[in-house]
């Protein structure tokens, strides 16, 4: 596997972003390793919130939350993807699968960190990975907050919006991730914190995985993670520990699960769920503040 490693003076002066990263090794399935890239915030005998970020994104989305949370006594774990941030970077879309991306992310969680009794926050792919992680590995997760996020089957019709981002994606000559991001929010985004999307790709070969990324949600029920899937909704529909939805006003790509999941998931009853205002599908840039505030409060309350 070819990889790509942004170059450290790309993370120089990032705007209200103060944490220094820590790196792990993960396995490479051709049997090498990949650096692996994440946050650690906050006391080391808090309670445990790891925090996925989505698709074209970084742990950088989470500066806010992490502030709020960190405040309430919370330990913060913020991974990058592999092929996002500070993380290596494989040069090629067929080397991002979503298992792959499962399994990086369980082998630091788990393997690395042996984090336990986990509140998972995860957002757009954050979810779609933390949703498979809190369903194989139940015993190791408290409490879950889904925040603008599924788990798709290909069973069901993504939305019209969504397939014009993922054409957008796959066609651009170039790929504009700053552009992304802020197309995704609901308020106006300044050009230092756009830039701060854009500083883990100098290059467009580095791109490829914001670039597989639309093409690995499950739109097909042949689709090579829809069995996984449909496995992982049998658990959650069993799911009895805190389950909270936390979905931004002004989201048109996952608006529409926030009900679904509160209704199949028996941990979401009793709940007073908050909708995020004037937060758009990246809620986490829109409103940080506003979501870390629940997230605290769910942790401390369940």
């Amino acid at each position: 596997m070819d990889l790509y490693r942004t170059p450290d003076e790309r993370f120089a002066d990032l705007p209200d972003f103060v944490w220094q990263p820590s790196y792990a090794e993960v396995a490479d399935p051709d049997g090498g390793q990949v650096r692996m890239a994440y946050l650690d915030a906050g006391p080391a005998d808090g309670p445990v919130a790891l925090l996925l970020h989505g698709e074209p994104s970084w742990s950088f989305l989470y500066r806010d939350v992490i502030g709020e949370l960190v405040d309430s006594g919370v330990r913060c774990l913020a991974p990058d993807l592999i092929g996002f941030g500070r993380s290596d970077k494989p040069l090629a879309i067929a080397d991002h699968s979503y298992a792959r991306h499962v399994e990086w992310v369980r082998e630091l969680a788990f393997d690395h960190l042996d984090l336990r009794d986990v509140t998972m926050v995860g957002q757009d792919w954050g979810g779609l990975i933390g949703l498979r992680l809190v369903a194989e590995h139940p015993d190791r997760f408290a409490r879950v907050v889904a925040a603008n996020t599924g788990l798709p089957t290909g069973d069901f019709r993504m939305p019209d919006v969504w397939w014009s981002f993922r054409e957008a994606v796959e066609t651009a000559q170039v790929l504009d991730v700053g552009r992304l991001v802020a197309s995704g929010c609901a308020r106006s985004m300044d050009a230092d914190v756009r830039a701060a999307y854009d500083a883990p790709f100098p290059t467009e070969e580095s791109k490829a995985g914001p670039r597989a990324m639309p093409g690995l949600v499950p739109n097909t029920t042949d689709d090579p993670a829809t069995e996984a899937n449909r496995a992982a909704w049998e658990v959650l529909q069993q799911w009895d520990k805190p389950f909270l939805t936390a979905f931004g006003d002004s989201d048109p790509i996952t608006g529409a699960m926030a009900p679904i999941l509160r209704k199949l998931v028996p941990g979401a009853a009793g709940l007073d769920h908050p909708t995020i205002e004037r937060a758009g599908h990246f809620l986490q840039e829109d409103a940080g503040t506003d979501l870390g505030q629940a997230v605290a409060n769910f942790i401390a309350t369940t």
